[in-house]
């Protein structure tokens, strides 16, 4: 109870209201850490890497081309950066790209994307597709801190993003792949990865941190690819194994205050908010919560969108699956939503809309 209390106290603090009492976002950036819900392009401009989406139709709803975004259009990043107002964030890749080649004399100062899809917490999820984990993109901002092209003022002043470990659940099932832990085992060996990397960026400077739950992952169209799998429901063993994770995750958010103060964590609620629109589909505009839009076979998540032979539906809006794994921009739009002014029951223990407002005291 009374660190509930401290948490309270040190939250009271933390809000500051402009003269006028309207809420302003004092963010001048966002960093972004995770896997393809995240990835802008990284994955793009690593020429070693072979889990891409730099082909059509990724990208037709809003970019009208594609930009190595696993989906139709928008991310959530990309949702949120303009609720708050800035541009959207570039890749790392791309900026260091830039910088060298001489198109750019420095850094963008409205935040950077590290997330690279296929990637996980573990470093052998996916290695041999050449992804980029969390290990390297936390090595890759530390490296940008220390050779001050990121300044203090601006870590402290910036939202941290951070989504992964679909990729390292989803490789648990892989029938070729004979996993030596437990599931729980596995699940802690992942959080563990998580706690180191939450270390890190706290001890670089960041002061507000969004940790995003995975999705419902055993419900996505993939899972027909692993022997075993059910088709006309969900994969529960692998939704439990994301429950346990999750519930991880939301632990490890509450302990950043304690253990690095000035600091303050948020938790996306992502899983249940997905689940709630599965539940009633009709509501949030769509009429198939179970297939991707683009794909083929069984779901269409035997074959991935864009490569010979896919299918394309003739409306991605009413959608919940873009492709064989990931939402479509529809879907984004709304967990964006939910993230930004939801309640509890969405993010907690505020939402990111009070996060943006916050200034976090000095110690």
């Amino acid at each position: 109870m009374e660190r509930v209390k401290l948490q309270l106290v040190l939250f009271a603090s933390f809000l500051v209201m402009s003269s006028s009492g309207v809420l302003r976002f004092n963010v001048p950036s966002i960093f972004i850490f995770g896997d393809s819900i995240f990835d802008a392009g990284n994955n793009h401009y690593n020429n070693n890497c072979t889990a891409q989406a730099d082909f059509p139709p990724y990208g037709s709803k809003f970019f009208h081309h594609p930009t190595g975004r696993f989906t139709n259009g928008r991310t959530v990043a990309d949702f949120i950066s303009e609720f708050i107002g800035i541009p959207l964030q570039k890749p790392f890749l791309e900026a260091q790209l830039e910088l060298v080649n001489g198109s750019r004399r420095e850094y963008p100062s409205n935040g950077i994307n590290f997330a690279s899809a296929g990637s996980g917490v573990l470093r052998t999820t996916n290695q041999d597709l050449g992804v980029t984990p969390i290990q390297d993109q936390i090595q890759q901002f530390k490296t940008l801190v220390q050779q001050n092209h990121i300044t203090k003022k601006q870590i402290q002043e910036s939202l941290f993003f951070f989504e992964s470990g679909s990729n390292d659940i989803f490789s648990y099932f892989y029938p070729f792949d004979a996993p030596t832990l437990t599931p729980d085992g596995y699940v802690q060996s992942m959080l563990a990865e998580v706690k180191n990397f939450v270390d890190q960026i706290c001890k670089l400077g960041a002061r507000r941190i969004a940790l995003f739950s995975l999705g419902p992952v055993g419900c996505v169209p993939a899972r027909t690819l692993l022997p075993g799998a059910p088709v006309n429901k969900c994969y529960g063993k692998m939704n439990k194994m994301v429950k346990n994770y999750n519930m991880g995750l939301e632990n490890l958010g509450k302990t950043i205050p304690i253990k690095y103060p000035g600091s303050f964590a948020v938790y996306g609620v992502v899983y249940k908010t997905v689940q709630i629109f599965r539940a009633n589909p009709k509501r949030y505009g769509f009429s198939d919560v179970t297939n991707a839009c683009c794909g083929d076979g069984t779901l269409g998540g035997l074959l991935q969108c864009g490569k010979e032979g896919y299918k394309l539906c003739t409306n991605p809006n009413e959608y919940l699956f873009w492709d064989y794994f990931h939402p479509s921009e529809h879907t984004y739009k709304l967990i964006s939503k939910a993230l930004w002014t939801g309640t509890h029951s969405r993010i907690r223990p505020v939402n990111l809309k009070t996060l943006a407002n916050m200034t976090l005291s000095q110690h």
